[in-house]
């Protein structure tokens, strides 16, 4: 389908040379024949009746009749198909098929609307556009008929059927279905940009201005929009001189939930790079500051807030050894063995041969009167440095409190009293 069901449309020029999309052609003209038969004959459906002039009527709106001649190439045949031709006047008679699924779901619809609705796009893409809105105005009335509630897919009826008027040159129908549309579900893309065109086409450009610039807040991509705000923004220039803007109404703010349509373009691998690399570099910077002001409370006496900025190093870098090992000597001093003995084994974990580790989870194990492991781990100090004088102080305390620890176990323990029994050997004889 054209960009009436479907995102995308290239771009045509117009009779004045300036270039404009495709799909504002025909909204922009007067009214041609439905489909490819007759002349629209009245019906009793009031809400798309007889065919009349709605569309402006300066020059600069007008379309080459050869853009005309290829709106429709779709079979005059009325109702439902299975097929959609093209290039109906190819060489040698042949004409390509695209098969279609009349019977496809569409959203929360039943089966007979979803019919309607697919064979309303059949038509609409065949050029069939007066069969096309009578289909769709068909699935509008069977829907309210049926007291069902799908706002989505009523908001895409009333939206189709407004392509269809704008395609018709219908222009005020058309921004009426696309406010029902936009009622139903606000800020939707294309209702804002067909009522633009509509209101583009009956020369009101104030308000397709704000509908444009509407359309560019929840789609920055659409090129349409761009070039039709800066066709307008000339004309209004010309117009109202540069109090322009005084004379617009209110553009709405588009909430970023719906900007849903957004197309951003990715970013590159430099800027990936150069991302990361500042990332690393605040970080790092972080990092160093939180370090000193950790080191300076210590300095202080002040281990419990030292204890909060190196836990915040920790967050940036997890596997920094010696923030770790700088804050075991807070626990230590705050008396929290158990926790100063897991940050030295983290410490460990990260470099196994870190004498501060060693020496203060030996400080924890004392402190836990734990003195064999304490012993061990100041064994460990002085072997990976023999000049480490604390060491030697602390592992003769040790001893001798493991001594203690060893004799007053030995003192404490009950004797058990083990029955003898004398055994006699009897001889035989």
């Amino acid at each position: 389908l054209s960009f009436y069901l479907s995102p995308s449309l290239p771009l045509t020029s117009s009779s004045s040379g300036s270039t404009q999309p495709a799909y504002m052609g025909n909204a922009q003209k007067k009214p041609h024949s439905r489909g490819d038969g007759g002349p629209h004959t009245d019906t009793s459906n009031s809400h798309h009746g007889p065919w009349r002039g709605k569309g402006g009527t300066s020059d600069k709106y007008k379309v080459p009749e050869e853009s005309k001649e290829k709106v429709a190439n779709g079979s005059s045949k009325r109702g439902s198909t299975a097929s959609a031709q093209g290039n109906k006047g190819t060489t040698g008679g042949e004409k390509a098929k695209e098969t279609v699924n009349l019977d496809a779901p569409c959203g929360a619809l039943p089966p007979h609307l979803s019919r309607l609705k697919n064979e309303g796009n059949l038509l609409f893409k065949n050029g069939q556009f007066a069969d096309a809105l009578e289909k769709y105005s068909q699935a509008i009335q069977g829907y309210t008929d049926s007291g069902m509630e799908s706002p989505e897919d009523l908001c895409l009826l009333y939206s189709n059927r407004a392509a269809c008027y704008l395609k018709d040159g219908n222009s005020q129908d058309c921004i009426q279905d696309c406010t029902r549309a936009l009622e139903l579900q606000p800020f939707s893309l294309k209702p804002l940009l067909r009522r633009a065109m509509a209101y583009e086409s009956l020369e009101r450009y104030r308000k397709a201005y704000v509908d444009y610039k509407t359309v560019l807040q929840i789609d920055t991509s659409v090129q349409a929009a761009h070039d039709s705000v800066n066709r307008i923004t000339r004309m209004l220039i010309e117009e109202d001189g540069a109090e322009w803007r005084e004379k617009l109404p209110d553009i709405p703010l588009v909430p970023l939930s719906a900007q849903q349509h957004r197309r951003e373009e990715p970013p590159s691998q430099q800027v990936l790079q150069a991302r990361a690399e500042k990332a690393s570099r605040d970080a790092e910077v972080r990092f160093t500051a939180l370090k000193q002001e950790g080191n300076d409370f210590v300095k202080k006496g002040q281990y419990q807030e030292a204890l909060g900025k190196y836990a915040e190093c920790l967050k940036l870098k997890p596997k920094e050894c010696a923030i770790y090992t700088n804050r075991a000597l807070c626990y230590l001093k705050l008396q929290r063995f158990g926790e100063a003995k897991q940050d030295c084994d983290a410490a460990l974990e990260l470099e196994p041969d870190n004498k501060k580790a060693f020496f203060r989870r030996a400080l924890a194990n004392k402190g836990l009167q734990d003195y064999l492991a304490c012993s061990s781990d100041l064994q460990e100090v002085l072997q990976l440095d023999p000049n480490v004088q604390e060491a030697e102080k602390e592992l003769e305390e040790v001893t001798v409190l493991l001594r203690q620890s060893l004799a007053s176990a030995t003192q404490d323990k009950p004797r058990k009293t083990v029955a003898i029994t004398e055994v006699r050997l009897c001889s035989v004889s």
